[in-house]
């Protein structure tokens, strides 16, 4: 599985349990927050396998940054939230820091790759 297909499933499942944290009532309602627990978890699992791969900062802020595009996206739809132009330009933004974030970034197997090929020309 792709890192980016990991991060993309953890962003999903972390911002669709948040809508279902919304729809708890503050925990206080059962499969609401049965589904809260489940999907948090399902995200941290993909979280945690895609950290084995790839950069933590990198990592954790573009599935922060992913989920708070996809919650934004979300709010707008489900719960009817207002579209402020403040909160359209924190959405640009974001996606903006997460382009930065992937375009200047090499994988973990690039990396050991390199150390690897340096390694042996020595």
């Amino acid at each position: 599985m792709s890192s980016l297909l990991l991060a993309v499933l953890s962003a999903v499942c972390f911002t669709i349990g948040g809508v279902f944290m919304k729809h708890s009532d503050g925990l206080t309602k059962l499969a609401p927050t049965l589904t809260v627990f489940a999907l948090f978890l399902v995200g941290a699992c993909f979280n945690i396998l895609l950290m084995k791969r790839e950069d933590l900062g990198v990592a954790y802020v573009f599935v922060l940054g992913l989920e708070a595009v996809l919650a934004f996206l979300l709010g707008i739809w489900i719960f009817k939230e207002p579209v402020l132009l403040p909160r359209v330009l924190g959405v640009v933004l974001i996606v903006g820091g997460i382009l930065l974030l992937k375009s200047g970034e090499e994988t973990k197997e690039e990396s050991n790759l390199e150390s690897r090929t340096a390694g042996s020309a020595q």
